[in-house]
């Protein structure tokens, strides 16, 4: 099998288990909380990074925990954490500390059973297929970070209907480089 056709297949077969059902509930946690938090480490992060970015096109309060200007999460707000293998130390205490706060924990991750799912409120898996060929054509990761961002970027036209918003209106809060 050729490498884009590994991976491409790869990232279909670790989304099958996400449901119109978690689906339709994430968008409603987002456009029901006052903010949304967004936390990953590592490229887990960078595709926290980018699903941010697509919600402030969409014209919605957002933070990447972590960077100089992220407010205090509060109760209203809701904290989305993306972690493969659901041990990752920092977001595993990022999700205890939302959670003694009230803030509703939105775990993304391949482990069910991980450290980050017990202290999440909700857990979306994506589960990348473990196979030896996966080490050699998407090493380290690289299924579980894919799915993960077009999980994401499946979620922002749904977004965009709810909130009545056309391509046009996301252009207008895209960032300009002069």
């Amino acid at each position: 099998m050729d490498r884009i056709s590994y991976l491409t297949e790869a990232c279909r077969k670790a989304l099958s288990g996400i449901s119109e059902k978690d689906c339709a509930g994430l968008t409603d946690r987002i456009l029901s909380a006052k903010s949304v938090f967004i936390f990953g480490v590592g490229r887990s992060g960078l595709v926290g990074q980018t699903f941010s970015i697509r919600l402030v096109q969409l014209g919605l309060q957002v933070s990447f925990v972590g960077e100089m200007t992220t407010p205090i999460i509060k109760k209203d707000d809701l904290l989305i954490l993306i972690s493969n293998t659901g041990k990752t130390m920092s977001v595993v205490t990022t999700a205890k500390i939302a959670r003694r706060i009230g803030t509703h924990v939105v775990s993304i991750t391949s482990d069910a059973n991980s450290n980050l799912a017990k202290n999440s409120d909700s857990v979306i898996l994506v589960k990348p297929d473990e196979n030896e060929e996966a080490g050699e054509l998407a090493p380290l990761g690289t299924v579980f970070e894919d799915a993960t961002l077009l999980f994401f970027d499946a979620l922002v036209p749904g977004l965009m209907k709810r909130l009545g918003l056309t391509e046009k209106d996301m252009r207008n809060n895209h960032a300009i480089w002069v």
